[in-house]
This record gives structure tokens, sequence and C-alpha cells, in this order.
């Protein structure tokens, strides 16, 4: 005789917001990553891509760029000045967040030792169709 098993899932607790979600997970990534939202401020950055950067205060809840008070400043590989603002653009954190598109690319960054390059490869995160934020692994080249 087939028995009749019934599921309920109505105990469960809600689902953890997309961004908040995310954030916990690049929390405890070893991995070098971040996690930034829809106005570009950090949400999550990885305790290895901290120490990479070499930085002394938590990044979280800061802009991601110094022009805007933040944590990166990005430098022109040809002459290590600042990144001007038409290439900040193009940086894959930023630019899977704008283009709701995949994005990839090598970036130099001011680190706490000197300066540093990266490949960074970028996701869009999305809630409900909108993209809300990016996600970002960093694979240190020198």
């Amino acid at each position: 005789m087939p028995q009749h098993v019934e599921f309920s899932i109505s105990d469960l607790p809600p689902a953890e917001p997309g961004l908040e979600r995310w954030g916990s997970t690049v929390d405890g990534a070893a991995e070098a990553c971040l996690v930034i939202d829809a106005q570009q401020v950090v949400v999550a950055m990885s305790a290895s891509f901290e120490a990479m950067l070499g930085l002394s205060e938590s990044p979280v809840s800061r802009p991601l760029l110094e022009d805007d008070g933040g944590v990166l400043q990005l430098l022109d590989f040809a002459d290590g000045k600042p990144l001007e603002q038409n290439e900040v653009a193009r940086m894959p954190p930023v630019l899977a967040l704008t283009s709701s598109r995949l994005a990839r690319g090598l970036i130099r960054i001011r680190c706490a030792n000197g300066p540093r390059t990266f490949d960074a490869i970028a996701t869009p995160l999305t809630e409900d169709g909108q993209t809300v934020g990016s996600l970002t692994f960093f694979s240190l080249i020198n």
C-alpha cells in the first residue's frame, strides 16, 4: 500500500536578502573577494583580500573607490598615477554593476606595501530582476 508523505515549509525562517547572503559568504571566504552594493559601497570583503591590501580598518560600509573617501585607490599601469575616472568605470566590480554582465580585467591597486596587480572577475548580483550589487574575486598577479 503506497504511503502519503506531506512536507511543510512553514517553519523555515525567511530567506536572507541577496546582498546580505552574499556578504555572509564573502566574510567567511578564503579567497580574495568583495561584494559592493548598487551605490558602490562595500558590503563585505574577505579577510584575505583585506590582508593583501594591508587595510588597518574595516572597509564595510565605506565607498569602494578612494575618490569618494573609499577603500581602493586604482593606479594607471603606465605611470602609476591615480586612474582617471573614465578608466575607473571599466574596473570589473563597477562594470559588472553598471552593465549587469560578467566583467574581467587586470587592475592595479595601491596597497599598504606598494602597488599590486590583480586579475579581477566580477558578476552582477540581482534581486527581482534588478542589479543590486556585484561580487568580485581577485587573484594576485604581483
